[in-house]
Parts: structure tokens; C-alpha cells; sequence
């Protein structure tokens, strides 16, 4: 027997390294640590090769990518969709763009993804870092997901905990209501000068 580093046990099992490390995760396959690094025993992933390749769904792949300006930030939707076609291991059925707030749950491209995972067309859902997928509330969706039998993979796990992770949520929060509160206050003031200058405002400004 041979214990396998994740890179290695991942690339015999002809998947991503991300869904290895979400199936020792999950329990699906056993895993040693030695150290800070996982192995896996060759017997172990021998059998899962042969489970995998008999009663697996298809991998039907779902990318996920999101930016959170209205406007512009191309060149990222389109390295974020780059980095994960790159690292596909199973067939890219279609992705997914937003472009708004992570907090926002109403985002088309996400009701659009929901649809697809439940309806089958896509049981790997991927993105580039969790907070992409949602600034809260990841391991929610992931469940829902998973009732539909679909998998979510995170490219960039988050390597932070604690008190560093609860400073970068405090600081996403601030920064996200700051936008919609400079952009209240933006509307308020179209709206004062309109009244000033003895225009009634249009239906999309009241």
C-alpha cells in the first residue's frame, strides 16, 4: 500500500484536486494526515476509481462567475471564467454571470444556475473563491445544492479563520451598505435639484 499526496491520488483518479479534497471532506473516501497534508491510500483510491466510474453521475460542469459593478470589471469575469475552464475536468455546460453584490440574493445569473442544478443539466458547481458564490450563506447553498445531488467546488479555498475572517466579512458588509447608502443619497440629490429647478422628477427617478 502506498500512501498518495493529494495532487497525485486526484490526478489517478482523473479529477480536480478540489473534488478530491471535498470527498475526503464529505467521508466519501478515507483520508491519513501526515503532518498538514492529506494522503490517500493507493487501495483506497483504487476502489473509489472503480465506484466513481461506475455509479457517479456525469460531470456535467456549471461555472459560476461574479462581479460586483453593474458596469465594466470584464476583464475579471473573464479571468474568472478562464482560471476555472482551465481546471475543468468534466464537460463546461454553460456559466454564469452576475454582475452584482454578493449580499444581493436575487442575481439572474445565480436563479439561472439554481434552475440548471435542479433540473439536471449541471452537477458540479464551480467558482474561482466562495465569496463569488455569496458573501453569507455558503454552506446553505451548498446543501441546497447537494439535495439535487450536485457538488460545489471552490477553486481558492479560504485559508483564513477567526478573527482574520470575521474582519474581512465585517469590512464586506461596510463597504457594500456604503455603496447603497452613497447611491440613496445620489438619487435624494437628482431628485432636490430637479424640485429646484421646477421639473417633476420621471417615474424612474421618484
Amino acid at each position: 500500500m502506498e500512501l498518495l499526496r493529494l495532487s497525485k491520488a486526484a490526478k489517478r483518479l482523473g479529477v480536480h484536486p478540489v473534488t478530491l479534497r471535498l470527498w475526503a471532506d464529505s467521508g466519501k473516501i478515507p483520508v491519513t494526515w501526515v503532518g498538514r497534508g492529506r494522503r490517500f491510500s493507493s487501495v483506497d483510491v483504487e476502489a473509489m476509481k472503480v465506484t466513481a466510474g461506475g455509479g457517479d453521475r456525469a460531470r456535467l460542469e456549471g461555472l459560476y462567475v461574479r462581479v460586483s459593478g453593474s458596469t465594466g470589471q470584464e476583464s475579471s469575469l473573464e479571468a474568472q471564467e478562464t482560471e476555472l475552464r482551465a481546471t475543468a475536468t468534466g464537460e463546461v455546460v454553460r456559466v454564469f454571470k452576475d454582475r452584482s453584490s454578493g449580499l444581493r440574493e436575487d442575481r439572474p445569473g445565480l436563479n439561472k444556475l439554481f434552475q440548471a442544478v435542479a433540473d439536471g443539466s449541471v452537477t458540479v458547481v464551480r467558482v474561482t473563491h466562495e465569496d463569488r458564490l455569496a458573501r453569507f450563506g455558503v454552506g446553505w447553498l451548498k446543501r441546497l445544492f447537494a439535495v439535487h445531488g450536485a457538488a460545489v467546488e471552490i477553486l481558492h479555498p479560504k485559508k483564513t479563520g477567526g478573527r482574520q475572517e470575521l474582519l474581512e466579512d465585517f469590512i464586506s458588509l461596510v463597504t457594500t451598505f456604503a455603496g447603497r447608502l452613497y447611491g440613496m443619497r445620489s438619487a435624494d440629490a437628482r431628485r432636490r435639484l430637479l424640485a429646484e429647478s421646477g421639473q417633476c422628477p420621471r417615474a424612474e427617478d421618484a
